[in-house]
């Protein structure tokens, strides 16, 4: 497997001070924006509709002890203000954070923080955990160098998730493991009970399509032509892009990136049990497409020919079959998909797929098994940063 790569370019940081604004205590809220991100194949757009000549940045403000939702005060220099409103203002139990705008400054301006009673364990910008100078004379502050330099905020939304990037497009495969925690969750999130069986069932999702993708071909196949699939579970914290309710992803992108056109994009929603029920695909420029039990949903080029085909079956698994016929399915007997799943490659049980995801330590397991006669034992171990997602390390057993 290649080295895994980074999301985000690296931040640096330098600058002066003057405008305060000052929060109140309070929780994140449902106010969710359009999804302008980057990596969803549209242009990002500004998210606070300002001026399209003003940079935006963005920060989170990681308390060292996750408690009831705050708010700390802001103080920014002259000429740069918060983007308001709740979708861009937003505490969690973990953190605080928040967007700057302003004028565009790549080597940085110094934000301050106050947040009595709370210790500030880190401050994340980009994913990197930036500098931070206390307060000689008020040991509830810190200040930091924040680089202001995207076009909008949707362009930042790489600063408040938390996400390790394993395989990038050139691979034919591009390769995503979120990590939810649920003292991070915002927007639509806090208004219902922790997802946690599909939580735990999107990363082997994830890890059991990918096996099925390479050893099919069609990976193989993806990248010869300049193409590649792209496979990434949903995320709890964000609030500018609706990610809700629990699902993944196998899209595929005709192209060499995700601006590519006529590109398929499969949301399978999942339920406690991690059982996929509901397939709403998007074909850019077609709209959305809905796929339930038994209904096949083919996944096209850009010129309408076949590249693969997924149904839902009544067991909540998922058949992925190929042009040629191949036909794999991830199925679980209990229908239990939280924890190991089956493979099965033409009707046999084929290989088994788990995961196990540690997000407070930064720790990511995966394995898979062969079954019967099959030697495949490929057991990873990814150890990440475990507030911007980074790997730090990747370990075979």
């Amino acid at each position: 497997m290649p080295d895994p790569i980074t999301r985000r370019k690296a931040l640096s940081g330098l600058a002066a001070g003057a405008v305060t604004l000052i929060g109140t205590a309070g929780t994140a809220r449902a106010d969710v924006g359009f999804d302008d991100s980057p990596w969803a194949g549209f242009p990002a757009g500004d998210g606070a509709g300002r001026a399209a000549a003003a940079a935006f940045a963005g920060f989170r403000v990681v308390r060292a002890v996750p408690g009831t939702p705050s708010v700390p005060e802001v103080t920014l220099p002259a000429g740069y203000t918060l983007v308001p409103g709740a979708t861009y203002n937003v505490a969690s139990r973990a953190e605080f954070y928040a967007f700057v705008t302003g004028e565009r400054d790549d080597a940085g301006v110094t934000v301050s923080v106050r947040w009595p009673g709370q210790r500030v364990a880190a401050v994340v910008a980009g994913e990197n955990r930036l500098v931070l100078t206390p307060d000689p004379d008020d040991p509830d502050r810190v200040s930091f160098r924040l680089p202001v330099f995207r076009a909008s905020a949707g362009a930042d939304q790489g600063t408040i998730q938390v996400w390790s990037h394993i395989t990038g497009a050139a691979t034919g495969g591009y390769l995503k493991y979120e990590h939810n925690d649920p003292d991070r969750v915002a927007g639509p999130w806090t208004t219902v009970a922790w997802p946690a069986g599909a939580v735990r069932a999107n990363t082997t999702w994830v890890l059991a399509t990918h096996e099925i993708l390479q050893d099919s071909g069609l990976v193989a196949r993806a990248r010869e032509r300049g193409h590649f699939f792209a496979l990434m579970g949903f995320e709890t914290n964000n609030t500018l892009h609706a990610d809700n309710p629990p699902h993944w992803h196998m899209s595929y992108y005709p192209g060499p990136d995700m601006s590519a056109p006529k590109q398929t994009v499969p949301h399978f929603w999942i339920n406690s049990r991690g059982q996929v029920f509901y397939n709403g695909q998007d074909r850019q420029g077609e709209g959305r497409t809905q796929y339930r039990v038994d209904n096949p949903a083919p996944i096209l080029d850009a010129e309408g020919g076949l590249v693969v085909t997924t149904t839902i079956r009544a067991h909540g698994g998922l058949d992925v079959e190929t042009p040629e016929g191949l036909r794999y399915t991830v199925f679980s007997p209990d229908g239990d998909y939280t924890g190991p799943v089956q493979i099965l490659k033409a009707g046999k049980l084929w290989r088994w797929a788990a995961s196990d995801d540690d997000v407070k330590a930064g720790i990511l397991r995966t394995d898979v098994r062969g079954a019967g006669r099959d030697p495949v034992r490929d057991s990873v171990e990814y150890r990440y940063d475990a507030l911007t997602g980074s790997v730090l390390g990747t370990k075979r057993f």
